[in-house]
């Protein structure tokens, strides 16, 4: 529960503008790990310096942080909001579970150099995260999905 609440503390940047900080994450991402990019089909035309500018990447960017924001403030008790983007995630985009730990790290870097995530911060986002990505990982496992 402390972690949920430590990441909530720096949480209002983000959620004050998810579309900044939602294409900062993509970009960074898609930039730090190019095979991502591959993963969205309606962002495999776009190029590197396009990125930034890309209304598109800001609007899903925005989406993800969104979903992440309600997993948090969920504090836990979160399998009525996993059950469902597990089952997206692996039957209908093919997400394998490491892009969520790459995505992770990212968010980390954005929020420690715009939302100041000190180092408790940042841990406690990757105990959050890590509990998140396990429960996604269980419902993998049972849709049969091994990416």
């Amino acid at each position: 529960m402390a972690d949920f609440d430590m990441v909530l503390k720096f949480w209002g940047p983000v959620e004050a503008d998810y579309s900044t900080y939602g294409n900062l994450v993509l970009t960074r991402l898609f930039l730090e790990h190019p095979d991502t990019q591959k993963l969205f089909p309606k962002f495999t035309g776009i190029a590197q310096g396009d990125l930034a500018g890309n209304a598109a990447v800001s609007a899903h960017g925005a989406t993800v942080l969104k979903k992440l924001g309600e997993l948090v403030r969920a504090k836990g008790n979160h399998a009525d909001i996993i059950k469902p983007m597990a089952n997206s995630h692996a039957t209908k985009h093919k997400i394998a579970i490491n892009n969520f730990k790459l995505i992770t790290e990212i968010i980390v870097k954005v929020m420690e150099e715009k939302a100041g995530l000190d180092a408790a911060g940042q841990q406690a986002f990757r105990n959050v995260m890590t509990a998140v990505i396990a429960e996604l990982e269980a419902n993998y496992k049972e849709l049969g999905f091994t990416g």
